[in-house]
């Protein structure tokens, strides 16, 4: 079985430096990404948030494209509660006929922020349908005309592609299965974010076994998760540090994932609700490229998937290159 691999980047603005820089790396490893062979390259969509630059994923798509040759590049993913699924669709219809064949539309539930960003985001908006109707209306847009059931029935977001941007739902649940399988979409579960073996094949089982093939599509499953490689096994640990995930449960039951304590009281906060904590150890693919590799066949049989979304943490953006570079000649070196 062929692997196929991606790289998602969240544009991180680690500590030193300016968010100028941590954008000028991102497009480093975009190119980096092209130049080794990965399959696709992804951006992060995350608001008011200091550590991450990777706000308007569209915008920074665009740019990347123009940098790049061959690889595809996508969101990872729009926080589609936010906005019309009209104007996700004219953006990514135009990037789609600026790059034809090279564009990814990754849509994610979360709202990519805290509730503050989500009050403005969302400021003026009277009634909001619901997430699972926005994205059902987003895949008519792309992929030509609203529907004769819907209200604005012909209506186009030109200008209309050849070849549409690819959509893909993102998440760590059965219901996001559930819902990608009903529209026929590609599914990434996030074992970067919710890193339970137990809950990733339920999904991944319920996406599969759901699959809306009406429209003649197969189901594709794609696993999201954290990876680091370096060349001993002790430098790895080391970079992977004590990464530790943050699952905040509201009173009135939403449930959100950060990276600290401290932005979980403020999530609340702002929310202006009582609230518990789970903390959980990131689960990290971590070690040489001999080690990675084989827990990474591990993984994929497992979960009976054939392409992987790589992210890291490291801090040391030379540190990153070597680790993406180590892993692509881990699954290289077996081939020749």
């Amino acid at each position: 079985m062929a692997l196929h691999f991606g790289i998602l980047d969240h544009s991180t603005v680690f500590p030193g430096q300016t968010p100028k820089k941590a954008l000028e790396n991102t497009i480093k490893l975009a190119q980096l990404a092209e130049a080794l062979g990965y399959e696709r390259f992804w951006v992060s969509e995350h608001h008011d948030s200091p550590d991450i630059a990777g706000s308007s994923p569209e915008v920074l798509i665009s740019y990347l494209l123009a940098q790049t040759e061959r690889i595809r590049i996508g969101s990872g993913g729009v926080m589609l509660q936010h906005y019309s699924p009209y104007k996700v669709a004219e953006n990514f219809n135009v990037l789609a006929h600026l790059a034809q064949g090279r564009v990814d539309l990754g849509i994610g539930r979360a709202p990519g922020g805290l509730p503050r960003s989500t009050k403005a985001l969302q400021k003026g908006i009277v009634q909001a349908d619901s997430f699972d109707d926005k994205l059902a209306e987003l895949v008519q847009f792309v992929n030509g005309a609203a529907d004769e059931e819907h209200p604005l029935a012909g209506l186009q977001a030109n200008p209309i592609p050849d070849i549409p941007a690819d959509i893909h739902l993102l998440g760590t649940s059965i219901s996001s299965a559930e819902l990608a399988a009903k529209l026929g979409l590609p599914y990434v579960y996030a074992l970067f974010i919710n890193s339970d073996p137990e809950a990733a094949l339920n999904a991944l089982d319920k996406y599969r076994n759901n699959f809306n093939r009406a429209k003649g599509a197969e189901p594709k499953a794609i696993l999201a998760l954290s990876v680091i490689v370096a060349d001993t096994e002790e430098e790895a640990a080391e970079l992977a540090g004590t990464l530790k995930s943050i699952r905040v449960t509201l009173a009135s039951g939403k449930t959100v994932n950060v990276g600290t304590l401290e932005k979980a009281e403020e999530f609340a906060r702002q929310a202006g609700e009582t609230y518990e904590t789970e903390e959980r150890e990131i689960d990290i693919v971590k070690g040489t490229k001999e080690t990675v590799r084989k827990r990474l066949l591990e993984l994929t049989e497992r979960y009976g998937i054939d392409e992987l979304i790589f992210i890291t943490a490291i801090p040391h953006f030379e540190k990153r290159v070597r680790s993406f570079t180590l892993l692509k000649e881990a699954f290289e070196e077996q081939t020749v």
